[in-house]
């Protein structure tokens, strides 16, 4: 696995279609459920549909005296050593994720008969037609999903970063 390949690819092409609406919590952690659609590599035309949930502990802008880990997002052939070198890559890029404590569970992964556009569509209508604000739509290369999901958390908690920083000042005047 080339990391710097791999890294540069789910950046170029990984897009959230529809964020979570609801914030992370501040002081506890949080579930925050996703669907990640892929074109398939394996049946042209068909999209790859993987469902699960990344456990996100206290996601605020102070860090935890905790080493950092990622758990559950499945890195092929990577020994413990390399998902060191994973995690020290993010951190030499200067990619902080405030809690670095992450923990990826994959509910189902299935196959979609259907182009991306239109797997797109029928998940995004469920997602609305369940009024479901606590789930994200990610697309991205599905030989890449992991770093793509990295992503989507990255992007859920820097939009949450301003409620973070109120509830710890709401906190602090207590």
């Amino acid at each position: 696995m080339d990391i710097e390949k791999t890294w540069e690819k789910a950046l170029k092409y990984t897009e959230i279609i529809r964020p979570r609406v609801e914030p992370l919590h501040t002081f506890k952690t949080t579930h925050l459920p996703y669907v990640f659609l892929a074109e398939s590599s394996v049946n042209e035309g068909d999209c790859v549909v993987r469902k699960g949930e990344v456990l996100v502990e206290k996601p605020s802008i102070i860090l935890p005296p905790d080493s950092p880990h990622l758990e559950g997002f499945d890195f092929k052939d990577v020994s413990r050593y390399q998902q060191d070198m994973i995690i020290n890559f993010f951190l030499v890029r200067g990619i902080g994720f405030p809690s670095l404590k992450y923990n990826n569970k994959t509910y189902s992964l299935d196959i979609f008969e259907g182009r991306l556009s239109q797997a797109i569509e029928k998940h995004t209508h469920e997602l609305q037609k369940a009024e479901n604000v606590t789930s994200g739509l990610v697309i991205g290369p599905a030989d890449c999903w992991q770093f793509s999901i990295l992503i989507f958390v990255g992007m859920q908690i820097l939009r949450s970063t301003d409620n973070d920083i109120k509830n710890l000042m709401n906190r602090g005047r207590r």
